[in-house]
């Protein structure tokens, strides 16, 4: 077989495709929290239920802030700054809303936070499959209308120039080093 059986995320030098894998991620730590409501009213407290809580705050503490981040920092900024026309217009209807629902998300995930921090240390069995399911929502609109209308617009949109420097921001604000290129 010579097909890789991990999931490999692609590099930086394809930031648009690094941001559609974090979707992925999203969508994966979505689903681990709702088998976790439901593990927890069938299963209650357990092993395995402390491991998901955890594998969930790892990813939304730290990994989705710096979607985000790239998004608010970089990505939106960078289109504003290049589109012109008909996707300058669809930015002004898009981007406000984008940042709202950044806001809105990082609300629920307050709660959904404290929750899930309870359930890791043990304290609790409770995580509100409502909150859940808001957050779920929420997260799933978010992302059709990145999937949608964003990435697709910076595809078409931005200079190879313009895709290293993303690349090279969001590596920066993961505290990864950019490789060296070679001088030629």
């Amino acid at each position: 077989m010579t097909a890789s059986l991990l999931d490999s995320a692609p590099g930086f030098d394809q930031p648009i495709a690094v941001l559609k894998h974090c979707h992925g991620r999203i969508r994966k730590q979505i689903r681990t929290m709702e088998n976790l409501a439901i593990h927890l009213a069938l299963e209650g407290l357990d092993f395995d239920a402390q491991q998901a809580a955890n594998s969930v705050l790892r990813y939304f503490n730290k990994a989705a802030h710096h979607h985000h981040e790239d998004e608010e920092q970089d990505l939106l900024p960078m289109l504003q700054s290049t589109a012109i026309g008909e996707d300058a217009l669809l930015l002004d209807q898009v981007v406000s809303d984008i940042m709202n629902e950044h806001r809105q998300m990082n609300t629920v995930w307050t709660g959904l936070n404290q929750q899930l921090e309870a359930i890791s240390s043990g304290a609790s069995a409770v995580l509100s499959p409502d909150d859940v399911e808001q957050f779920a929502a929420l997260y799933q609109a978010h992302m059709d209308k990145e999937e949608t209308h964003i990435a697709p617009m910076a595809l078409r949109l931005f200079s190879r120039e313009q895709m290293d420097w993303l690349g090279h921001a969001m590596q920066t604000r993961r505290g990864i080093k950019p490789a060296t290129r070679n001088a030629e």
